[in-house]
């Protein structure tokens, strides 16, 4: 039956194709979308393949059956696809797209931390004069409780009350900073 709509379709009678239409769309969408994982791309293809089954019906030479031919066709047209770098464009279009994505974020990631900073050195900046000045040895410069307290001629124990007192009212004033961090996955 298919060889003789094809023949009437090789005719010029649109009712044929839209039988071939109607008969094959659904079979060739679905060898189509299993070749190649995507919809649109399937629905594209089976598009094509109709539309040049349409314009080259008087030109091709059926040696089997039509249903084979079309499957033929989708071999073809898949292969193509792949052969005529439309892929590979897509696949670097969505590679600079996320590469550019993931830019805007690190950007973003260290204008949060900037401001971060900011923050946590102005808390700083409201502790004693004292225990600023323990804290920024500590914290900042690196050094050790012992090399603190030989610097500033005090006990070992008031090294480690000054860092441990300013850590407690740094957290106090800075609690809301590490809820921001978490949120932007800096611990």
């Amino acid at each position: 039956m298919d060889n003789s709509l094809f023949l009437s379709l090789q005719l010029g009678d649109h009712r044929a194709m839209e039988a071939i239409y109607r008969i094959y769309w659904e079979d060739i969408f679905d060898v189509a979308l299993k070749k190649m994982g995507d919809e649109a791309l399937a629905q594209d293809i089976t598009q094509e393949i109709f539309i040049s089954l349409w314009e080259n019906r008087t030109a091709i030479n059926l040696t089997g059956s039509l249903d084979a031919y079309l499957y033929g066709a989708v071999k073809y047209k898949v292969i193509n696809y792949f052969r005529s770098g439309s892929i590979k464009e897509h696949h670097q279009t969505a590679l600079k797209a996320l590469m550019d994505e993931q830019h805007i974020a690190a950007a973003d990631d260290k204008l949060i931390l900037k401001e971060l900073h900011l923050e946590v050195d102005a808390a700083i900046a409201l502790l004693p004069e004292k225990m600023q000045l323990v804290f920024s040895m500590s914290r900042k410069q690196e050094k050790s409780i012992k090399e603190i307290a030989s610097e500033l001629d005090v006990s070992v124990q008031t090294v480690k009350n000054q860092i441990s007192a300013a850590l407690k009212l740094l957290k106090k004033s800075l609690s809301y900073i590490l809820l921001i961090a978490a949120l932007i996955g800096l611990t």
